[in-house]
């Protein structure tokens, strides 16, 4: 039985668990498209999943990593990978990028709340509880990616990702300042960070490229 000791660790464990639902579902989808049998597809979502949080953990020296704490994750992620397998077979749903996007950008925002929250809870500096925001949902999809054999997203969009995790770290670092209840400032940074890159998307907006002028 899982038990909380107050609202704000019930609120973080809600938060992570719909992250991993998010990640989990373009997971799967990035590996239908890349036409990956079912244990392909099965790893490929549990990377997406739980690889940026994982790396977080690492980073922070947290024990155990909190999918071997709450093992309820990975059943389901298993579960949730075998369910979209199923529905997407039958109803011969065929994911497009602009459909990855949708979860993926709901992904982006919940993990990065609870990347930076994690930090900031166990005493970090402020710009390494933003770094593990960033980390936190990012890292996922790279590695989502790279097992797909695709240059990271997060890396060849161009439209900000990465980026608005940084900035939603910051805000909710600013709001924990003013001494914004817990609750509204982890729903602010959700909403701010997953809302921004759906901006960006729609928008089209680009960043820099690197170009090397001969």
């Amino acid at each position: 039985m899982i038990t909380f000791s107050n609202w704000g660790e019930w609120m973080r464990h809600s938060l992570e668990l719909s992250a991993t639902i998010a990640f989990t579902l373009s997971g799967v989808m990035t590996a239908a498209r890349s036409r990956l049998d079912g244990v392909g597809v099965y790893a490929v979502s549990f990377l997406a999943a739980l690889g940026g949080g994982t790396l977080r953990d690492i980073l922070l020296d947290l024990r155990p990593f909190f999918w071997v704490q709450h093992v309820e994750y990975l059943w389901g992620v298993m579960a949730l990978s075998t369910a979209a397998m199923i529905f997407m077979r039958r109803r011969h749903f065929e994911p497009t990028e602009k459909v990855i996007q949708l979860p993926d950008a709901l992904g982006l925002g919940l993990f990065a709340a609870v990347g930076v929250d994690v930090a900031s809870s166990h005493g970090m500096p402020a710009l390494v509880a933003v770094l593990m925001g960033v980390i936190t949902p990012v890292f996922g999809g790279v590695l989502r990616d790279i097992v797909c054999n695709q240059i990271p997203a997060a890396f060849i969009d161009h439209r900000p990702y990465a980026l608005c995790a940084f900035l939603g770290g910051w805000l909710y670092l600013g709001l924990q300042a003013l001494n914004t209840p817990d609750w509204l400032t982890l729903t602010a940074t959700v909403f701010f960070t997953a809302g921004l890159r759906m901006l960006a998307l729609w928008r089209d907006w680009q960043l820099p490229i690197w170009r090397v002028d001969r």
